[in-house]
């Protein structure tokens, strides 16, 4: 028997009719009611479970999560700077591993259905190259489990520790997937500083760009206008994310909706954690306009906060509650930005319910898609590939 070679029985994509799926190298080769069987298949049966593509958790940071290590309480104070210094000490002085923690995180996120992940993993003068170590050795661990996307994130700024710069470029060389940057007025006090260094390492590596933007109100507006001004110069429309960007949730709603118009006409993406402490961009703004809205946990119950799972489901639910989604098709385009969003911000391949996709699927018993997210149960299977990797809620590999 061919391992292979799979049908899925009685399952309803994304919540529609009962059909069949048929996997076969990895891949959805077909979909439809009633398959004959295949001598060369093994068959598993969905009991009308419905059917989705693997979620994504497109913002996060593997390196920090304090998972499996007991019970910390929170010592962090309100502002940035408190995060980054009581994180830089809790770092050492917890023995906080970057591969050990990243594992943990990302199997976590595998028995949740996440089959793809976009980490932020810290470029830091004081750790080095620590982080992005630990977690590319979590990356090849992992690797045909779970896609791993790696940011090269400045967490402390890219021009106010200098050396910084030096550790984003020996990391793209090293295997970096995406470049990160962080507040460039606030964090570095240099915007246009900043933004020439993080766009000229895309261009130097032919990487796409995420920015940790915090900065409240005409600040991040600021901000999101100089982002603006070099996609354009550098031709790199679609390549660009904007994380939090909670400057598009100010009061002066004009100006936020002239600014979301320029992003859709930049093609630039933006990721939300539906934080809910803090403005954040409307997620039925950025749909009008045509701007791609993903989402990510953030950091999950680490040294800036005791909160996560890992649960995208949870995730979408949060968002919806956040933008007071309550019609089922708007609790649906929440599972959207959880899944297709991801995806296309991520720029993953063949991703999808069509036949031709990869089979990176999720089995969740639930009567409609809305239901699903509002319940988040268990995941009943996870395929990554067209392979079993996670069944009832857990990954079938153990975390250490």
């Amino acid at each position: 028997m061919a391992e292979d070679t799979l049908i899925l029985r009685n399952v309803r994509p994304e919540g529609g009719k009962t059909v069949d799926v048929l996997i076969r190298d990895g891949h959805i080769a077909r979909i439809a009611p009633g398959l004959p069987d295949a001598p060369d298949a093994r068959t598993l049966d969905g009991e009308n479970a419905i059917l989705l593509p693997g979620l994504v958790e497109a913002h996060t940071h593997l390196d920090k999560t304090l998972l499996g290590m007991g019970w910390r309480p929170h010592q962090a104070g309100p502002t940035l700077k408190d995060k980054i210094d009581t994180e830089r000490r809790l770092r050492r002085e917890w023995d906080i591993d970057p591969h050990r923690q990243s594992m943990r995180q990302a199997l976590l996120s595998l028995g949740h259905g996440s089959t793809a992940i976009r980490s932020h993993v810290d470029m830091d003068t004081d750790c080095g190259m620590e982080g992005f170590e630990g977690v590319t050795r979590t990356r090849e661990a992992l690797a045909g489990l779970i896609d791993l996307q790696i940011v090269a994130f400045p967490q402390s700024g890219l021009l106010v520790r200098p050396g910084t710069i030096d550790l984003m470029d020996q990391a793209l060389q090293d295997g970096a997937d995406v470049v990160g940057g962080l507040d460039p007025c606030s964090m570095d006090r240099d915007p246009k500083g900043h933004l020439d260094a993080v766009f000229g390492l895309a261009e130097r590596y032919g990487k796409p760009i995420d920015i940790h933007l915090h900065e409240p109100g005409e600040l991040g507006a600021f901000s999101i206008e100089l982002i603006l001004e070099r996609t354009r110069a550098h031709a790199m429309q679609g390549h660009v994310t904007i994380s939090h960007a909670f400057c598009l949730g100010m009061p002066d709603r004009e100006r936020a909706l002239a600014l979301i118009a320029d992003l859709a006409e930049a093609r630039i993406h933006i990721a939300t954690v539906a934080t809910p402490f803090r403005p954040v961009p409307l997620a039925d703004d950025l749909r009008s306009a045509g701007v791609t809205l993903c989402a990510g946990s953030d950091g999950i119950r680490d040294c800036w906060g005791p909160y996560g799972n890992a649960d995208m489901l949870e995730r979408a639910m949060l968002l919806g509650l956040r933008n007071n989604f309550r019609r089922d098709e708007d609790v649906e385009h929440a599972l959207w930005c959880c899944t297709h969003g991801g995806a296309r911000v991520m720029g993953l391949e063949k991703y999808g319910l069509t036949e031709g996709c990869r089979a990176d699927l999720v089995l969740v018993k639930a009567e409609t898609p809305a239901h699903a997210v509002v319940s988040h149960p268990p995941r009943k299977l996870v395929l990554k590939g067209g392979r079993v990797v996670a069944q009832e809620g857990r990954a079938l590999r153990d975390a250490p």
